[in-house]
């Protein structure tokens, strides 16, 4: 079940945008936590990564005691309950990742750069990201940053009275068009709308996270 680290967090997500995976062997690497932000659990086909800087040796002796199916222990409950409770930090929801490779062309609607640092979505994403940019669009936002392990995350906002029309589809299309490397995308499983836009946007399912935020 256990696994030594031979590479850091951003090797594993390097290597999974280019589509090779950690092996499905059924085993859980942990490697170190790549800044003092985040820390959590990645979760890919039988094979976990938990990233944190608390002792390997509790992580594995944790999981061997989690009550359930050895592949499900990293994302069970009661291990990211004690990994919180070890590190002092919360954890908000278990999110799908996916990520998306640059696009050629031009943007498929008209976007103009906010300027404005005092923006609520940036606000936001400033406590998440670093280097965080973001767009308008008639009706919606897009956002840029770079998150764990430095890697170039995206999101996006719809106004209320313009859902339904496929403008969160043509926001993270947009999102591919403005890059020049893989763009991650964190969507909630319940979140069937944007996990909609996001996938006929041609951004892959690549696995599953937990992050454990500061207090």
């Amino acid at each position: 079940m256990t696994a030594v680290a031979e590479r850091s967090l951003r090797d594993i997500l390097d290597a999974v945008a280019r589509g090779a995976f950690p092996p499905a062997d059924g085993r859980t690497t942990v490697v170190p936590q790549p800044s003092p932000r985040n820390a959590g659990v990645l979760a890919f086909t039988a094979h976990s990564v938990v990233f944190t800087d608390e002792d390997p040796a509790w992580v594995y002796d944790t999981l061997h005691g989690v009550d359930c199916d050895a592949l499900a222990a990293p994302m069970n409950p009661s291990f990211l309950a004690a990994l919180m409770e070890r590190t002092g930090r919360k954890a908000e929801t278990i999110d799908a990742v996916l990520v998306g490779a640059p696009l050629p062309g031009e943007p498929p609607l008209a976007l103009r750069e906010i300027e404005d640092a005092g923006h609520p979505r940036i606000g936001y994403a400033r406590g998440r990201r670093d280097e965080v940019r973001a767009w308008a669009a008639e009706g919606g936002v897009l956002v840029m940053g770079r998150g764990v392990a430095g890697r170039l995350e995206v999101s996006v906002e719809v106004d209320e009275a313009v859902r339904h029309r496929g403008l969160g589809r043509l926001l993270v299309t947009a999102a591919r068009q403005l890059v020049t490397e893989p763009l991650w995308a964190q969507v909630a499983p319940g979140n069937a709308r944007s996990m909609r836009a996001f996938l006929e946007a041609g951004y892959r399912p690549v696995g599953s996270e937990a992050l454990l935020h500061a207090r």
